[in-house]
């Protein structure tokens, strides 16, 4: 089955090794889009990087890093300084996943208030299906 151009592959097919599954299980977490969008900005060091995320905290940030870099989507740079320093880039796979979130943030913006209103109109229909039901 198809949706547009995209090619969609049946449910059963899902079962077993899903690459979507494994990207969306990635980028799907809190702060992984965060991240990525951020470092396709620029080269950030790691306090620098967790004072631009607002609310990641030091430890969440280092589970994401390490697991996008894991992943061969971050790349960290250590230099050997007194403090060390140490950097944090996207790889050429990270950026490529840049694409495809900067669509996705488009049509989140874009239909924000579709999806507010949206759920505004189900709530009133199920309250007043409640209202229905108790009388």
């Amino acid at each position: 089955m198809s949706a547009g151009n995209i090619e969609m592959q049946t449910p059963l097919e899902y079962v077993d090794d899903c690459p979507v599954r494994e990207v969306l299980d990635r980028v799907g977490d809190k702060w992984s889009v965060f991240v990525i969008v951020r470092l396709g900005e620029r080269t950030y060091r790691f306090n620098e990087l967790q004072r631009s995320i607002e609310g990641i905290s030091q430890r969440m940030l280092t589970i994401t890093v390490r697991s996008l870099e894991r992943d061969g989507l971050v790349k960290r740079t250590v230099y050997a300084t007194v403090p060390p320093r140490v950097d944090y880039e996207l790889t050429e796979l990270g950026k490529t996943l840049l694409i495809p979130l900067t669509a996705l943030s488009a049509w989140a913006n874009d239909h924000r208030n579709d999806i507010r209103a949206a759920r505004a109109e189900h709530d009133r229909q199920a309250a007043e299906e409640r209202s229905a039901v108790a009388r």
